[in-house]
């Protein structure tokens, strides 16, 4: 009896707390119920499922950055191809000269002079097997005090070609070959990585949709909690005044329409907070209304039973999951690399090919016999001259000779390999240990579907007899055999089963969100094998 009486004088305290809140000293008049926000009584934009999905892929800032990175690699790609660009080369120098006559042959008195301008265009490239290649072409024209020379102004022009080409270090493989197949290799990683940040995106829109179907649903089930309780409290109170009932029932009923109308609150909060949260994901901060749209979803969460295999679906996931893809491809790109370091191992040999040809031209003196020889008379061979015998190959030049170069004792190329088959085969361990992760990820989420399945079908057996309850109690109630307490406990208890089945749905839905997620993308922030690829 204590117990009870402690129980009903609190209940009081809580009804005479409301009624003093709603008394004109708190609000300008009464209110029966607490008004929604107008955030929640604008008018909402209808949305289903597959339109939030669409603008998540068209507005999510993470995806949108994401899909900048293919892009990204693709200019990474371009820039490792101009390793092999054709590089046009080019010079021109005028020099002048004032010697001091040190001697008889010097050919002037006083002072040697000697003014020049050169200039020089060619090409020069690197190209795909590692050879590489140089072109030039130049042309002079000197002119001197000395009596000695001839011609004088000269005129000159060169024609040279050189060819170099590995024949162990970078032959095969060089340090362009190699960064641009890491380049591709981080285009395809790229790829994949997009299509892990698609599927977690339409899984996050899922999540967040779904939770906002709860939030709205746990706020409906409790409007209609409170309107249960108004409804018994207009009753106890015309019970009251006919006599059929003490007055201090009306005073539990009131205090129960308290407890609820606090329950709408939360649930309230709880709306607006699950909108924040799929709002941030589906549309564009940059829109006017970003802040003040609400959403009406219009989807609802459906059963179908799932009859799973789990090793079927552990046998897609480790054959589509992109965390093990990217690992995969990496792995793939470290040989490459270890292949790339032995090489570098090879001592560095080189044949070398050279080719030249020379054309000369300009004012030709011709000297008498005596010394110091008379002039006799000059002959003028223009540039046209210097290009004649330049093409008619009168004068040239060829070498052809080879290079080596080996360190004494271990370099920093075999230091290198070893650590980077280290390396690999620490990231094949990693490998398998993330194989068996996902394999066991996946098998956890299978396991939960099938337990939000048998959940969900024990909740709606729950909901059931709790109906069965409440109408029961209502029935003893009207013919006088319980009491506001026990009426107003089965009233509760059939909507936490109502709520309770709704959540045990959603939670279905969202399991089957991640079995369809898991299969080809982690669902949790599982690393991802990085080695060393050149990333």
């Amino acid at each position: 009896m204590c117990d009870c009486r402690a129980s009903v004088i609190r209940a009081g305290a809580i009804a005479a707390l409301v009624a003093a809140m709603a008394s004109p000293s708190y609000a300008q008049a009464p209110q029966p119920a607490p008004a929604a926000p107008a955030a929640l009584a604008a008018p909402a934009r209808q949305l289903p499922l597959e339109e939030a999905i669409r603008l998540a892929l068209q507005n999510n800032l993470n995806l949108r950055v994401e899909r900048m990175n293919p892009e990204l690699q693709d200019l990474a790609i371009d820039q490792a191809r101009t390793a092999w660009t054709p590089n046009l080369i080019g010079s021109a120098t005028a020099t002048r000269r004032l010697s001091p006559i040190s001697s008889f042959f010097a050919g002037a008195t006083d002072v040697l002079r000697n003014n020049g301008f050169t200039s020089e265009v060619g090409v020069n490239q690197v190209l795909p097997w590692g050879a590489n290649y140089t072109v030039t072409w130049d042309t002079s024209r000197t002119r001197t005090n000395s009596v000695f020379n001839s011609p004088n102004p000269s005129l000159g022009s060169n024609l040279n070609f050189s060819f170099s080409q590995p024949l162990l270090k970078d032959f095969k493989v060089n340090a362009a070959r190699h960064q641009l197949l890491v380049s591709k290799a981080n285009r395809e990683i790229s790829d994949i990585e997009l299509r892990q940040t698609v599927l977690t995106t339409i899984r996050s829109v899922k999540y967040a949709y779904w939770n906002l179907k709860s939030a709205a649903a746990a706020l409906d089930v409790a409007n209609q909690s409170l309107d249960l309780a108004r409804e018994a409290l207009r009753n106890n109170k015309s019970k009251v005044e006919i006599g059929t009932m003490a007055p201090i029932d009306v005073v539990e009923a009131e205090a129960e329409v308290a407890r609820r109308t606090e329950s709408v609150i939360a649930a309230e909060a709880g709306v607006r907070s699950a909108e924040d949260q799929l709002r941030t994901i589906i549309l564009d901060s940059k829109e006017p209304d970003y802040w003040t749209t609400h959403f009406s979803l219009t989807d609802e969460p459906v059963f179908a039973a799932q009859t799973l295999d789990v090793e079927a679906v552990v046998r897609t996931a480790l054959e589509k999951r992109t965390d093990l893809r990217q690992s995969r491809r990496n792995l793939e790109v470290t040989r490459e690399t270890i292949k790339y370091q032995r090489n570098q191992t090879l001592p560095d040999l080189s044949a070398k090919i050279g080719y030249g040809l020379t054309g000369q031209g300009g004012t030709k003196i011709n000297f008498g016999p005596g010394f110091p020889p008379p002039i006799l008379d000059t002959r003028e061979e223009g540039w046209d001259k210097v290009i004649s015998r330049l093409v008619s190959n009168d004068f040239n030049n060829w070498s052809v000779g080879v290079s080596f170069s080996y360190p004494l004792g271990k370099g920093a190329a075999e230091a290198q390999l070893a650590r980077t088959r280290l390396q690999l085969s620490q990231a094949e361990l990693q490998l398998q240990n993330l194989e068996l992760q996902v394999a066991t990820s996946v098998r956890d989420v299978v396991r939960n579907v099938q337990t939000n399945q048998l959940k969900l079908a024990s909740s709606r057996a729950t909901r059931t007899l709790m109906e069965r309850r409440a109408q029961a109690e209502q029935k003893k109630f009207a013919a006088g055999l319980s009491t506001n307490f026990l009426v107003f406990q089965a009233q509760r208890d059939l909507a936490d089963a109502q709520y309770a089945e709704l959540v045990a749905l959603l939670d279905y839905n969202k399991s089957l969100v991640d079995l369809e997620t898991v299969q080809e993308a982690p669902t949790a922030g599982s690393a991802v094998v990085q080695v060393a690829a050149g990333r």
